[in-house]
């Protein structure tokens, strides 16, 4: 048998024996209608925008998926978004805000809640007072709407939405690769299969981040810092984690609804970067960890290996 310590390699790609630490997070997620797709994909990349980290933005948000008329709640085409924070208060308050800028402001826009939960925070009821005294209370099929009256005719709104304290946030790949060409083929590679899971976003632009972190850094009052110990250029000068076949690294951080949705979007994407091989893609798969003391969330590699 093996040595238990001995790199897994798949298809020529080395797996490391590690995993990813990820947090409880609170989530909820939203339908958002329009007259057409491309208007319900403006209202969503326009409020799933500035949310890739809690970090900075007080937020994570993804859209999860296109929804056809036969999906929404009204009959027209639709996008479901996911948004977490770390608390239900947070969640709350930027829900509320990118509600009224973003959906509210876009042409032909309808929101409706899309998570039955344990608890509710307010969608509709948070921004019905910029309607100024002439918002309508509805209730139709035991669900409470407010319609708000707006320039271009009508909003229409569902007034709650539920949440679940079982979302998951910081599951995460890294792909190391010999060229920056290489990185992100994998990455792209992961991202497309990732996007086919529901209930998992990836909240960085376009579902990859280069500027991975660590906990902390040198200068005062620093949350977060770059992860020198996986950058390239620092290889001589830090303790690196890189071999010097290794040119560039990329990752993708994950974010669901539950564990499974997480662990899924994972074992998918690392398929997809595996299947690429290591000349057109990654050479090494990791993961990013804090040795297992601050999240109760692990994804082992080991474990989602194709």
């Amino acid at each position: 048998m093996p040595d238990v310590n001995e790199p897994m390699v798949v298809n020529g790609v080395t797996i490391d024996d590690s995993f990813a630490e990820a947090f409880p997070m609170t989530g909820t997620a939203i339908q958002v209608t329009a007259d057409s797709e491309k208007w319900a994909l403006e209202a969503a990349r326009s409020f799933t925008g500035f949310a890739t980290s809690v970090i900075a933005c007080g937020c994570e948000a993804g859209i999860d998926r296109l929804l056809s008329p036969d999906e929404t709640r009204d009959g027209r085409p639709g996008v479901r978004i996911l948004i977490f924070s770390m608390a239900k208060d947070g969640l709350a308050k930027q829900l509320g805000t990118r509600l009224g800028q973003c959906i509210l402001t876009s042409p032909s826009s309808a929101c409706y809640a899309d998570l039955q939960g344990e608890e509710e925070i307010d969608l509709g009821s948070a921004i019905r007072y910029f309607a100024d005294g002439w918002q309508v209370s509805k209730k139709f099929e035991g669900k409470h709407f407010w319609r708000m009256p707006v320039m271009e005719g009508e909003f229409l709104c569902e007034a709650r939405t539920g949440i679940t304290s079982a979302g998951v946030g910081g599951g995460n790949l890294l792909f190391l690769a010999r060229t920056s060409r290489q990185a992100l083929a994998a990455a792209e590679a992961a991202v497309a299969a990732m996007n086919k899971v529901s209930g998992a976003i990836m909240p960085f632009p376009g579902g990859i981040v280069r500027s991975g972190s660590k906990v902390g850094g040198k200068y005062k009052n620093m949350m977060a810092s770059t992860n020198d110990a996986y950058c390239p250029t620092l290889k001589g000068v830090t303790n690196s984690a890189l071999g010097p076949e290794i040119g560039s690294v990329l990752e993708i951080v994950i974010d669901g609804l539950t564990y499974d949705a997480v662990a899924d979007a994972m074992r998918v994407g690392l398929k997809a970067a595996v299947d690429l091989g290591p000349e057109e893609g990654a050479l090494r798969i990791g993961a990013g960890n804090y040795g297992g003391n601050l999240g109760p969330h692990h994804f082992h590699l080991k474990d989602l290996a194709p």
